[in-house]
């Protein structure tokens, strides 16, 4: 499907940003929903002048706002919206609860009325991390360590019950750790990100813990295609995909990686050590499989791009 309209929930957040525009790239309409508390508008700012995008200013967890933009007009929607800060999730449980759950059921319940189809992305934090060495593919056991996983698993859980109870096209999307222009650099910001600034401001890479934690870090354009084809396959409602690169480096190799000549790294206590994953390493077969999706960027041209856009912001 190439041409109709698609509500896009958390648009104007990093992730949502991009995901609007693969859409737009494709060819569809866009109706985005963002309360801005984690997104942006410059996030969309390149959008404005395209009559296919229309952003409205409104929360999910308000049911009356989710249900005006999801008419009998739209195609497909693809939610987004979430709390997604885990320390906040430890003080404020509460906030992600309303957000992560109420917000999600207030848009499969739109859904379910215009029977639209859904592409709920969810969280690579959501799983067991225990025995991840081989890679952690869609059947591995799931363990929540913190509020928003929890929340985002409990989002899951009843978003599968739409498609069990009510037939409701659903599709649960899984991406691991992702990075790219748009994502912020700030504590709440990815490590990529996080490291990329600091070196470009020459100041020191701070790795949390012995930095032999592991990440498997995929490239946002990548994520946001696996997004969009995995809402649009008929062959994946119902199922549960993950998506990643593959292979993993450790927080160590990857300020290395980053580092210029001059920048020094460092290593400082934790700050929330009991929700530290040791390894994430993703199988990403089913993907490949059900939709034909692969990785295209790797790590090192993603890191030179971010690079780059980074050094044009300032």
């Amino acid at each position: 499907m190439t041409r109709g309209t698609v509500v896009v929930t958390g648009a104007a957040g990093f992730i949502g940003r991009w995901v609007v525009k693969e859409l737009l790239d494709r060819g569809f309409s866009v109706r985005g929903l963002d309360d801005l508390s984690n997104g942006s508008r410059r996030n969309v700012a390149s959008f404005e002048s395209t009559e296919r995008f229309d952003l409205t200013v409104g929360d999910v967890s308000e049911s009356g706002v989710v249900e005006e933009l999801l008419d009998d007009d739209v195609d497909a929607c693809i939610h987004l919206a979430a709390e997604i800060d885990v320390q906040e999730s430890l003080d404020d449980p509460q906030s992600h609860f309303e957000t992560n759950v109420v917000g999600t059921e207030h848009v499969l319940e739109a859904c379910r009325t215009t029977d639209t189809r859904l592409g709920l992305v969810g969280t690579c934090m959501v799983y067991d991390m225990v025995d991840s060495e081989a890679g952690i593919d869609e059947s591995h056991p799931v363990k929540p360590a913190s509020p928003y996983a929890g929340t985002k698993l409990a989002a899951e859980n009843i978003a599968e019950s739409y498609y069990h109870g009510y037939d409701l096209p659903v599709t649960i999307l899984r991406p691991f750790n992702t990075y790219g222009p748009f994502q912020k650099t700030g504590m709440a910001g990815g490590v990529v990100s996080i490291f990329t600034s600091r070196d470009l401001q020459g100041e020191p890479l701070k790795i949390f813990g012995d930095g032999t934690q592991t990440r498997d870090l995929m490239y946002v354009t990548d994520c946001a295609r696996f997004i969009v084809d995995g809402t649009f396959s008929d062959d994946a409602v119902g199922e549960v995909l993950n998506a990643g690169t593959g292979s993993d480096i450790s927080i160590n190799e990857l300020a290395e990686t980053i580092a210029t000549e001059g920048t020094e790294i460092t290593h400082v206590e934790h700050h929330h050590p009991q929700s530290e994953v040791q390894k994430l390493l993703c199988d990403p077969t089913k993907a490949k499989e059900m939709l034909d999706w692969e990785p295209k960027v790797s790590l090192e041209e993603g890191i030179d791009r971010l690079r780059d856009w980074l050094a044009e912001q300032e």
